[in-house]
């Protein structure tokens, strides 16, 4: 059994570190990683780290950038990664030691190293990432269920050497800096990122982090779990953010969205929020209709704003108050209509196409981002019609429906447009006459718009007053008769 007599580790003056302390270090540390040690490790032990760090830190504050290859440089830096390795060992699933530690003062003196290495990270040692990343492990085992661990990282750490930490070009220190701060953010920390640059600028990073890391999973729990429930912070970041991080940040919450759990993590402010976004810069995606803007974020955006509140608007109940949201259904309904009128006026992606052979092409309309985008549209007219007569009144009053009609045949360029038409169309004639009247009118005006309809599989039929959409009988299909 180890005791504190058996340790030298507080007992040597600064300038005679030796490779005997680092082994006697490393046998601390291996003892660590057994429970029944761990639990019962004499506090002495424990209180050696403190002492240890301490006298590290004046070391390391001693040598420059250009002392990290020398032999004393390197053995600093070796036990300092090792101590931090203890450390973080010493915390695994034991409250006692955390206590311990952090009454040591462990944290704060950490937290200074880590500054100090900082400095030196231009270097190219491993030994010195190798510190960095075992200190940024042991203030996440520190932390975890410990309040007053997290209290103390944040006082001491934040937002200065967690920003620092965050700009390293090693992917694994990120990833545990990532995971400190995942462990400590609150309610109440998640709100203050907006209340001060630099802290902004911490969250800005972590969403950046997002698409320049995305096999790290860190940084998407970070802004799914903790940034998107505050919608004053998603606000400010979407407003302070290029092009580029904005469609990040919209492809981040439309993964959420797609986890298809009813109790979404963000509010209902933010969809509406979003909502506006849309309403405001919509007629950016026409610039797509030029071959050279097919890259255009501006666009993109939109085009990732439609495809969200087509998910929040598909039977989510949280967000069905996005049917009341001023104006959103006439700008759908008028973007769609300027899409429309686009498509047919010269061939460009909006114009309706019967490609299917170059599907499988890259280079070719299939890989184009606005494909499928008026079968979203109409979509989203589908879902805020659904069950709301005021909408479906104003589709009427915006000569929505014949648009509508007119987007009913196959289209390379948008895959289940029809079904989407029929959907939308479904949706805005339930239980409202008058619109059923203008369905009966088109087809009573000639065969065209009823051949739109008979193309689609559907015929109108009339009972008790009302018309109903009845798939064809067999015999009455196009083209066997």
């Amino acid at each position: 059994m180890l005791s504190a007599s058996s340790l030298k580790l507080g007992e040597m003056p600064a300038d005679t570190f030796t490779v005997e302390h680092l082994s006697s270090l490393q046998t601390v540390t291996k003892a660590l990683r057994d429970e029944q040690f761990r639990f019962s490790v004499e506090v002495d032990i424990l209180g050696r780290f403190s002492a240890l760090l301490s006298k590290l830190s004046d070391e390391i504050q001693a040598f420059s950038e250009e002392d990290q290859e020398q032999q004393s440089a390197s053995l600093c830096l070796q036990l300092t990664a090792e101590c931090f390795r203890a450390q973080r060992n010493a915390c695994v699933q034991c409250p006692r030691n955390q206590c311990i530690l952090r009454d040591q003062g462990c944290i704060q003196v950490s937290l200074g190293i880590l500054g100090k290495l900082l400095k030196l990270s231009s270097g190219t040692s491993d030994y010195l990432f190798d510190a960095l990343r075992c200190g940024i492990q042991f203030l996440g085992n520190i932390a975890v269920g410990n309040q007053l661990c997290k209290a103390d990282i944040w006082d001491y750490g934040f937002p200065h050497i967690f920003l620092d930490l965050l700009e390293l070009s090693d992917e694994k220190a990120v990833a545990y800096t990532c995971m400190v701060l995942h462990t400590c953010l609150d309610e109440d920390k998640t709100e203050q990122l907006r209340t001060e640059p630099r802290q902004m600028k911490v969250a800005m990073k972590v969403t950046e982090l997002c698409r320049t890391l995305p096999d790290v999973d860190w940084m998407v729990l970070i802004v799914t779990q903790h940034f998107f429930k505050s919608t004053e912070l998603t606000e400010r970041m979407y407003a302070d953010m290029n092009d580029q991080e904005r469609l990040t940040l919209l492809e981040l919450i439309l993964a959420q969205l797609g986890e298809g759990k009813e109790d979404s993590l963000i509010p209902l402010r933010t969809a509406q929020f979003l909502a506006s976004c849309f309403q405001h810069s919509c007629r950016a995606v026409l610039s797509l209709s030029s071959v050279s803007s097919d890259d255009d974020q501006k666009a993109l955006a939109v085009i990732r704003l439609v495809d969200i509140l087509c998910e929040m608007t598909s039977d989510q109940r949280m967000f069905m108050a996005l049917q009341d949201h001023t104006d959103l259904l006439h700008t759908t309904v008028d973007l769609l209509k300027e899409v429309h009128l686009l498509g047919k006026a010269s061939k460009n992606v909006f114009s309706a196409a019967q490609e299917f052979s170059t599907f499988t092409r890259p280079g070719d309309a299939s890989t184009h981002p606005a494909l499928s985008f008026k079968a979203h549209l109409i979509r989203l007219i589908g879902n805020l019609c659904h069950g709301h007569a005021a909408n479906q009144d104003q589709v009427r009053e915006l000569d929505g429906i014949a648009l509508i009609l007119d987007n009913c045949s196959i289209d390379s360029n948008n895959p289940f447009i029809s079904q989407w038409a029929v959907f939308a169309i479904r949706n805005i004639l339930e239980h409202n006459l008058e619109n059923q009247n203008v369905v009966q009118g088109l087809r009573r005006q000639g065969v065209a718009d009823d051949s739109m309809l008979k193309e689609m599989g559907f015929r109108v039929e009339e009972r008790d007053g009302s018309l109903l959409l009845r798939p064809l009988k067999k015999e009455e299909e196009p083209g066997e008769r």
